[in-house]
């Protein structure tokens, strides 16, 4: 009988599920539509019978429990709460519910953290005690790792690195505040510092022919790796910002390696590089040259689902 863990990552428009193996191997994937359910009660009792159907087209696995990540998650309590993508409202007890319904053990954070777990046990970071990962995505998320364990602090909600203000009085920011980190070093922070350069310079620029909702971080990317001004400065500027927060989160946990995840850091080197080289003049001197800053070596398309999965897997090694 071979063991698996059920790696479940709860979006608000896709639930992905998937049976991963202690290699990190994904032998069945599988989704559901999370608005389809209004309350989650509904949605347990779904994602328990999707977990038998799938278990029924394999042979001889024995699922070892579930791991879920989740928006708002809090591994502490095991909740989520206050999602403002979701339509389940409230406190939700979600681990005690999916116990409840399936008899398997469950754990459950957020994408982040999740993100670390599958970075440490499948990823660039085997072996390592002492890393963050960053999720540059629409918004920035960040994974902490201490003395082998994922910080998650008194709350269950430590961590959140997007959200050090590095701009007193900045950029309105998602979350009420201005001048948060992930206004800034995120995909949507990078576009509006865009638009920003667009407005106040005149450089010609290939941007310029697109609508404003139509500029995303893929298209800035490739006009910077051609050699558009308004994208260099732009890339330029946004690589600064991650490097601040970098140098912030150094002097309280001095990681080994940054890891960076997500769509913006597909700009490969022309991020990685003015990152690197600014991350090196901001940290304090005795951090210099202490720490690497990488890409994830998790494969982006089954990251949620291998990092959920992890949750279990780091419990059973």
């Amino acid at each position: 009988m071979k063991n698996v863990v059920a790696g479940v990552d709860i979006g608000g428009t896709n639930t992905i599920i998937g049976f991963v193996d202690s290699e990190g191997k994904i032998i069945a994937e599988d989704r559901l539509s999370t608005p389809d359910y209004a309350f989650a009660d509904d949605f347990v009792i779904a994602l328990d019978e999707k977990l038998r159907e799938m278990a029924s087209g394999l042979k001889e696995v024995n699922i070892a429990g579930i791991g879920i990540g989740a928006p708002n998650a809090n591994f502490n309590k095991g909740t989520i709460e206050l999602a403002p993508n979701l339509r389940w409202k409230g406190i939700i007890p979600l681990v005690r519910l999916t116990e409840r319904r399936t008899g398997l053990k469950t754990r459950i954070t957020n994408d982040a953290n999740a993100a670390a777990l599958g970075e440490m046990l499948f990823g660039g970071a085997k072996g390592m005690k002492h890393f963050i990962i960053l999720t540059l995505g629409t918004g920035l998320g960040s994974g902490i790792v201490v003395d082998g364990e994922v910080v998650y602090g008194h709350t269950g909600f430590a961590g959140e690195l997007g959200h050090m203000t590095v701009a007193e009085g900045g950029r309105v920011c998602g979350c009420g505040r201005r001048g948060c980190l992930e206004t800034y070093a995120s995909a949507t922070g990078l576009v509006r510092t865009v638009l920003a350069l667009l407005s106040d310079r005149r450089d010609q620029s290939t941007l310029r022919e697109l609508k404003s909702t139509d500029i995303t971080s893929r298209r800035v990317a490739e006009a910077a790796a051609a050699g558009d001004l308004i994208a260099v400065e732009a890339l330029d500027q946004t690589a600064r910002m991650i490097a601040l927060g970098i140098a912030n989160a150094v002097i309280f946990s001095s990681p080994e390696t940054i890891f960076l995840f997500g769509g913006l850091a597909k700009a490969g080197e022309a991020l990685m590089e003015p990152v690197r080289r600014y991350a090196d003049e901001l940290v304090q001197p005795v951090f210099r040259g202490t720490f690497k800053i990488e890409p994830s070596g998790l494969p982006e398309a089954n990251a949620a689902i291998l990092g959920a999965s992890a949750l279990i897997w780091k419990e059973m090694k």
